[in-house]
C-alpha cells in the first residue's frame, strides 16, 4: 500500500511506502490524516493504523522552477487517454509536427492518438490531412505533475489532488 505525503501546507509532495509512513509518524515528523482502519499494521508494541495519507509537521521548501519532463506516459496522462484528433480511446502519441521535419519531443508537440489516426496521418501536418486537434497541447502544471506515483491515486487522496479553486 502506498501513502501519499503532503507538505503542511498540504500541497502533494510524495508518494512513499507505508512503512516509510509510519516510520515518519513514529519519529513524530508527519501526522496521519487518513488512514485504512480495517488493516492496522501490528506490532510487538501494539497496532498502528496503515496510513494512507499523511501531513509533515514543518513545512519543507520546494526549489521553484522545476518542470515536469516530457513523457509518453505524461502525454497520455495530460489528454486524458483520447485522441487529439477524433477523440477516441488513445494509446500512442503523435508528433503534432512531424520529427521528420524538425518537430521536437515537446509537451506542445506531442499529442495523445489512437492507433487509426497515428498510421493515418503519417508524417504529414495536420493542416495537410484537413485536420484540426481537439485540444491545445502545453506543458501540465500543478504540484500533482510533479509528484511520482500520484497517477495511479487512492480514493482517500482526491481531496488532497484536486486543483485549488
Amino acid at each position: 500500500m502506498r501513502t501519499l505525503v503532503l507538505n503542511a501546507g498540504y500541497e502533494p509532495l510524495a508518494v512513499v511506502s507505508f512503512k516509510r509512513a509510519l516510520v515518519l509518524v513514529m519519529n513524530q515528523k508527519a501526522t496521519i490524516i487518513a488512514a485504512d482502519a480495517e488493516h492496522p499494521v501490528w506490532a510487538s508494541t501494539g497496532a498502528w493504523e496503515r496510513p494512507s495519507v499523511i501531513i509533515l509537521r514543518r513545512y519543507v521548501r520546494i526549489p521553484s522552477g522545476r518542470h515536469v519532463p516530457v513523457s509518453r506516459r505524461g502525454v497520455l496522462r495530460r489528454d486524458d487517454h483520447r485522441c487529439g484528433y477524433c477523440g477516441a480511446s488513445a494509446s500512442t502519441i503523435d508528433h503534432v509536427m512531424p520529427r521528420s521535419r524538425g518537430g521536437k519531443d515537446s509537451w506542445e508537440n506531442l499529442v495523445a492518438c489512437c492507433l487509426k489516426c497515428n498510421n493515418l496521418k503519417g508524417d504529414r501536418t495536420p493542416a495537410e490531412m484537413n485536420w484540426m486537434l481537439k485540444l491545445n497541447p502545453r506543458a501540465p502544471h500543478g504540484m500533482t505533475w510533479l509528484v511520482r506515483g500520484v497517477e495511479r491515486s487512492e480514493p482517500d487522496w482526491e481531496e488532497y489532488l484536486a486543483p485549488a479553486a
